[in-house]
């Protein structure tokens, strides 16, 4: 069986990933893993992730 991971790079993108990732989220299989790969965001994305998504990996720089 294939695996199949959705990486999404992040930068200050909150308002982005709350109007986009419930899309992601509903579109991806179930066995499909979700990385967000953040790169040291100042506005708020993390703590909005783990509020809202807690089972999607983030990657922290």
């Amino acid at each position: 069986m294939k695996r199949v991971a959705v990486v999404i790079l992040n930068w200050n993108g909150k308002k982005f990933l709350e109007k986009f990732l419930p899309t992601v989220v509903k579109h991806s299989s179930a066995d499909a893993n979700i990385i967000i790969a953040d790169n040291a965001s100042t506005d708020d994305s993390i703590k909005f992730l783990g509020e809202h998504f807690p089972e999607i990996q983030i990657i922290q720089n």
